[in-house]
């Protein structure tokens, strides 16, 4: 029997399954970090991570903590260097603190997105096409599933140069 201690609170897991949600839970995962945030993103999408809110949060933690690091995986930057990403903006400004690579070409063809709050908080999408996706707040085990999974593409990517460059 698993006591009352040990149990997680229903409220922590949520099913996504709009835009609204995916964004509220990113927005929550993204703010719950205070360590390190973790994102494997198709494009970076601008739907989700190109919102002030989310812009804010990011800037919130790697500002208020010296240690606090951003790791992104990134399948095609194309478009959100094209787009002028905010979000390449703050990385471009805080280097030391936000690394953006681009996934090595062996792992490209995951269609996924997820956002991993210090080794506790996860949004995950299976499709990141679509906003039906599952948010858990605090999943240790989880979130350690899906760190270990991002730190085998990480190891084998290299950082995107297009994500790196300023255009003056």
């Amino acid at each position: 029997m698993v006591e009352a201690s040990q149990r997680k609170p229903a409220e922590s897991r949520s099913i996504l399954s709009t835009l609204e949600e995916v964004r509220a839970a990113s927005l929550q995962c993204a703010g719950a970090a205070t360590r390190m945030l973790t994102m494997y993103t198709q494009d970076l999408e601008s739907e989700v991570y190109d919102q002030p809110k989310f812009i804010e949060a990011v800037k919130r933690l790697v500002l208020a903590r010296g240690y606090a690091k951003v790791r992104v995986l990134l399948v095609e930057p194309s478009r959100a260097v094209y787009e002028s990403s905010r979000f390449i903006a703050l990385a471009r400004r805080i280097t030391s603190h936000i690394e953006i690579r681009r996934a090595n070409p062996e792992f490209r063809r995951e269609p996924s997105a997820f956002l991993v709050a210090d080794d506790r908080a996860v949004v995950y999408r299976l499709d990141a096409s679509r906003w039906d996706g599952v948010s858990e707040m605090n999943d240790p085990a989880v979130a350690r599933l899906y760190l270990d999974r991002f730190d085998e593409v990480w190891q084998a990517s290299a950082p995107d140069v297009e994500t790196r460059q300023l255009h003056l």
